[in-house]
């Protein structure tokens, strides 16, 4: 029948139009900020910075390598490297970031600083009202501000932390394991008597 694939467009059309407004599931119009659709686990928006524990300096994660910096296309990532070490969430003495800015007014959000850095340190955002009325200052985000734990990324990033939990883990047994090893050899080479010496055959 001449048109019969028009008329099958069309009758989809309108019964997509008005399930929209009848179906709840299809509803596109949210009432934000009242209400607000949850983000999906694939959303990045802008750089974080990781840290475990419960304190955002001594847990974070990021050494300061400076590598997702270097890598950085758009050059938004600024960082200061420390003079001195402290200690880390696990007790390691580590250098970390003095200055770690970024301006994501400049950020394309690519996500390759997180593909380079080799510590899971820097993740992205899923946060997106950050409208302010200052373009520069208020959109040069410092250290403190991008710090957020490591319960914040399971939360939003779930799959992915999940990932970085266990390589970490995996990693932290590894150098554990190690450790233990040496120090037993230690113990048994100090353990084992060194043999005496013997007086010179004349």
């Amino acid at each position: 029948m001449l048109g019969e694939g028009i008329i099958k467009g069309m009758a989809e059309t309108a019964r997509n139009f008005f399930g929209s407004y009848a179906d709840e599931e299809r509803l596109t119009t949210v009432q934000y900020p009242e209400e607000r659709l949850p983000q999906k686990e694939a959303a990045r928006n802008f750089p974080l910075l990781v840290y475990d524990g419960n304190d955002p300096q001594a847990g974070l994660r990021c050494v300061a390598c400076q590598i997702c910096e270097k890598e950085c296309p758009p050059q938004c990532i600024y960082i200061i490297k420390s003079k001195d070490k402290k200690p880390d969430h696990a007790g390691k003495p580590q250098l970390y970031p003095a200055v770690f800015d970024i301006d994501v007014s400049v950020c394309m959000s690519c996500q390759i600083c997180v593909e380079v850095c080799p510590f899971d340190a820097i993740k992205m955002d899923t946060e997106f009202e950050l409208s302010t009325d200052n373009r520069f200052g208020g959109l040069l985000l410092h250290k403190e501000q991008l710090a957020k734990s490591n319960a914040y990324l399971r939360k939003i990033h779930p799959t992915e932390a999940a990932e970085s939990d266990a390589r970490l883990a995996a990693e932290r047994a590894k150098a554990e394991a190690k450790a233990k090893a040496d120090a037993e050899a230690k113990a048994k080479a100090a353990a084992t008597p060194k043999p005496s010496a013997t007086a010179p055959v004349k």
